[in-house]
């Protein structure tokens, strides 16, 4: 799945194509592509119509666009399509994005030929002749619009409120997230993808980093001290710039941003895909070894094996 960089990616095309654009209207092609919006398809049109879209936001691997303002959606609901609403009401809303293994969020031109996986047309108000395209393969992902945390600048969904911020975020607590590491008593690898403690690290980006850091993914969080997680932080940190400065990580054509295009940070990976490929540190064959219904790729030399 698309772990912080790809999802930044996105984020940041969306920002330049996107944002500040009003929605003229909304075409719901698979019932799956909204299943979490649970009023339906019929509602989740009507209710975006009219609306202006603000600046892209992120928070880990979650994206969302809010939302403002009334017009049209009001009188379409009237007309017995969706439910009444008023531009009070939509001042707190936000349509959030759920990638899941295969979502692509693509602005197209307006006569580009659809997408053999078309699932959701947004059309805008204005003569820029593009469109925002959401194309899932798999349909594990989709759209859905909900309310946002009261008082949050970025407009946070309420559902994704218990998400931690992510380690790029400029409010991310080293501090916090040390103490936290502790406390929780599990293993490094476990801890870096709990999005309640730190968002945005996934899979491949975890090893990544434990590989950078010279550490086992088995590691107990027990015996990091400030320095270690500091060091780990700053490991997980520049490989997610390194991710970012070249597009993320594409291992197929499914991985893209808003313009089609696939990241190119595949080719610089150390440790996650490189099973019996040499380190390239020491030339030990690099390792994969089942994790959690995942793998996990390390350095037999480098990352030697905690002791009980």
């Amino acid at each position: 799945m698309p772990e912080l960089p790809e999802v930044e990616v996105v984020r940041r095309g969306l920002e330049r194509w996107v944002s500040g654009r009003t929605i003229d209207a909304v075409e719901v092609r698979h019932p799956r592509a909204i299943r979490r919006h649970t009023a339906g398809a019929a509602d989740f049109a009507a209710r975006l119509k009219g609306l202006r879209i603000g600046v892209a936001c992120r928070r880990g691997k979650y994206l969302w666009l809010p939302v403002t303002g009334g017009g049209p959606a009001a009188q379409t609901a009237a007309e017995g399509i969706g439910p009444m609403i008023t531009p009070s009401v939509t001042h707190g809303l936000a349509i959030l994005a759920h990638l899941g293994m295969s979502g692509q969020l693509l602005v197209q031109p307006q006569d580009t030929p659809d997408e053999k996986h078309l699932r959701i047309r947004v059309r805008f108000a204005d003569e820029l002749g593009t469109e925002l395209r959401f194309v899932d393969q798999r349909t594990f992902g989709g759209l859905s619009l909900h309310d946002t945390v009261p008082g949050d600048i970025d407009h946070l969904p309420d559902v994704i409120a218990h998400i931690a911020r992510d380690p790029l975020d400029p409010a991310f607590d080293d501090a916090a997230f040390h103490d936290a590491l502790r406390r929780r008593r599990t293993t490094i690898k476990r801890a870096l993808l709990d999005q309640t403690l730190i968002s945005g690290v996934g899979n491949i980006y975890a090893d990544e980093a434990l590989w950078r850091a010279r550490l086992h993914y088995e590691r107990p969080t027990a015996t990091f001290t400030r320095p270690r997680t500091a060091e780990l932080l700053g490991h997980v940190r520049d490989v997610m710039n390194a991710a970012l400065a070249v597009g993320g990580t594409s291992f197929d054509s499914l991985y893209v941003n808003v313009n089609g295009e696939s990241g190119y940070f595949e080719r610089s990976l150390d440790a996650y895909g490189r099973e019996d490929e040499p380190c390239r540190r020491c030339g030990t064959p690099i390792r994969r070894r089942p994790w959690m219904n995942r793998s996990s790729y390390f350095c037999p030399r480098c990352q030697r094996t905690p002791r009980p």
